[in-house]
């Protein structure tokens, strides 16, 4: 029987494997083609990637908090649009998995694991974005002891595709009144808007969901109590932001080994440009901010997974991954001149991709402001700082 750290280091290389054989070489292709890229899905589905966050018990490999980072990492270095694919349903089965009743864990997380039911997450509304407490979605106790949710959600990853949605619903009219409910597809009232037309990402569906009066019934209150709602999902929030920050890592390195590539083999002035001072000092600057977010990463997944409060160091590991992304992918168009801007190089989607790791999983605006707050309540001190 492998160890925990062998079994994780087994993961890694693994997924590295994948990328290497399957998407190293083709993500232009994959990007570029109409169809949507289902034996992919099937192979993260193989690999048990969609049981990343489920306990061995319901079927799922239960990766380590630094380990599923580092696999999202792996992944984002072949393709983003990878994770687009696996990290909401990785914080819903989080959620499940440490909040849901057993009833709720024995009827979805099996399936879950395999990837047989995929499961997005429904928090932004058309009037609010990071601001959850200003949610207007109500779930609304009825006749029967259950619920009927009504409101709209807008903006969500994996929408059309996912089997089930967890949505966040306010219960009560204070602020504290808000709930968590998992709802399946093809209840009365539940329907799907249109794909949105997103700079990136090209084959995830980020959708419009509506709930016209839907009827759920008392089972589908996630851990069975009203008003745990937001709790239970700023939890997943917190591995959600590593997950999304050591993604952008992925795409940094992508960027950094383009542009280097690149630079290898255009000739300007008699020479390689490698070689030119200007596009080293580029260079240099990419490879060191890309190294430090990596670092940061790894430091904010292991404050995680030691059960310490991660909030701040999450919050900084998405800030600085992000930023660094957004310059180093802008880097690689620089270097790669007049081609950067053209769809032929893998620059020109960097660029694209980069800006969504600044806005999504809590704008980095929001990141700072809850950053300065835990370093007024003292949590800087916890990292030597």
């Amino acid at each position: 029987m492998p160890t925990s750290a062998t079994w994780d280091q087994e993961i890694v290389a693994g997924v590295q494997t994948f990328v290497q054989r399957y998407i190293t070489g083709n993500a232009q292709n994959l990007e570029e083609s109409d169809h949507y890229p289902e034996e992919i899905v099937s192979q993260l589905k193989n690999m048990g990637l969609y049981g990343a966050a489920i306990p061995h018990e319901y079927g799922g490999i239960a990766l380590s908090v630094p380990t599923y980072a580092k696999v999202m990492e792996e992944l984002a270095y072949g393709w983003t649009t990878l994770n687009c694919f696996i990290n909401g349903h990785s914080s819903a089965s989080s959620i499940l998995a440490q909040h849901g009743t057993e009833h709720q864990k024995k009827t979805y997380l099996p399936r879950m694991a395999t990837g047989e039911l995929r499961v997005a997450i429904a928090l932004t509304e058309p009037n609010g974005g990071s601001d959850l407490q200003a949610i207007r979605t109500q779930a609304i106790r009825n006749e029967q002891g259950g619920y009927t949710l009504k409101g709209a959600k807008i903006f969500i990853t994996n929408g059309a595709r996912a089997g089930a949605v967890l949505v966040l619903a306010r219960t009560a009219a204070d602020k504290g009144g808000i709930s968590l409910f998992m709802v399946e597809k093809g209840l009365p009232g539940f329907s799907v808007g249109p794909d949105a037309r997103a700079m990136g990402h090209r084959h995830v569906d980020v959708t419009e969901l509506m709930f016209d009066d839907v009827r759920l019934s008392p089972d589908s209150l996630v851990s069975g109590v009203e008003g745990q709602g937001l709790k239970q999902m700023l939890d997943a929030l917190e591995t959600g932001r590593i997950a999304m920050a050591a993604t952008a890592v992925g795409l940094s390195r992508s960027a950094l080994k383009a542009a280097r590539d690149y630079a290898a083999q255009r000739v300007a002035f008699g020479t390689e440009i490698i070689h030119h001072q200007a596009i080293q000092i580029l260079l240099a600057d990419m490879a060191t901010q890309t190294a430090a977010a990596q670092a940061l990463v790894q430091v904010a997944a292991n404050t995680k997974e030691s059960g310490q409060r991660s909030d701040m160091v999450s919050g900084m590991a998405k800030l600085f991954a992000g930023e660094t992304c957004a310059k180093v992918a802008l880097d690689c168009v620089r270097i790669h001149g007049g081609s950067g801007f053209v769809r032929d190089f893998p620059a020109e989607r960097y660029y694209r991709e980069a800006p969504y790791y600044i806005l999504t999983e809590g704008t980095n605006e929001i990141q700072k402001m809850i950053i300065a707050k835990r370093m007024l309540k003292g949590d800087a001190e916890t990292l030597g700082l």
